[in-house]
C-alpha cells in the first residue's frame, strides 16, 4: 500500500468520523428503547396485580409511546416516551410502596420501577458493609 493510499484512507475515516458517531449514538438508543421495553413488560408482569389501576395504566401509555417511537426510529420520540416511562414507573412505586408501609412486611425489599433497575446494587451507606482478604484454592 503507498503513502498516498494510506492518506486518502485516513482522510475518508476523518470525513466519515462524524456520520460513524451519529449512527453509533442511534443504534445505541434504539437498543436501549429495545431493553426498557422487554424490561417494563417483564416488570408489568410480575408487579401488575401490586400496582394502582391508574399507575399501570399510565406506564402502559407511556410504553405504547415507546414502542411507537422504537418502531418508527423516532429518537427524539424515545427519549420523550423514556422520560415519560420512567416518571410513570416513579409515581406508580411510590404509591405501591405507600401503601405497602401499613402492612407489615409487605415491599420492604422493592426497588420498583424501570429506572431504579440499575440502582439495585447500591448501598447509599445503609449496610455495614466490610472488605475481606481471601485466597482461591485450586
Amino acid at each position: 500500500m503507498s503513502k498516498e493510499e494510506i492518506d486518502r484512507m485516513k482522510a475518508e475515516a476523518e470525513a466519515n468520523a462524524e456520520a460513524d458517531k451519529k449512527e453509533r449514538e442511534r443504534i445505541d438508543k434504539m437498543n436501549q428503547a429495545d431493553s426498557m421495553i422487554f424490561q417494563t413488560e417483564n416488570q408489568l408482569k410480575e408487579l401488575g396485580d401490586k400496582l394502582s389501576a391508574d399507575g399501570k395504566s399510565s406506564i402502559e401509555a407511556a410504553l405504547k409511546k415507546l414502542k411507537d417511537a422504537h418502531a418508527a426510529g423516532d429518537l427524539a420520540g424515545i427519549d420523550a416516551a423514556t422520560a415519560e416511562l420512567n416518571n410513570a414507573w416513579q409515581t406508580a412505586s411510590q404509591n405501591m410502596y405507600q401503601g405497602a408501609q401499613g402492612q407489615p412486611g409487605a415491599g420492604a425489599g422493592f426497588q420498583g420501577g424501570a429506572q431504579n433497575s440499575s440502582q439495585q446494587g447500591t448501598n447509599n451507606g445503609t449496610d455495614d458493609v466490610q472488605d475481606a482478604d481471601f485466597e482461591e484454592v485450586k
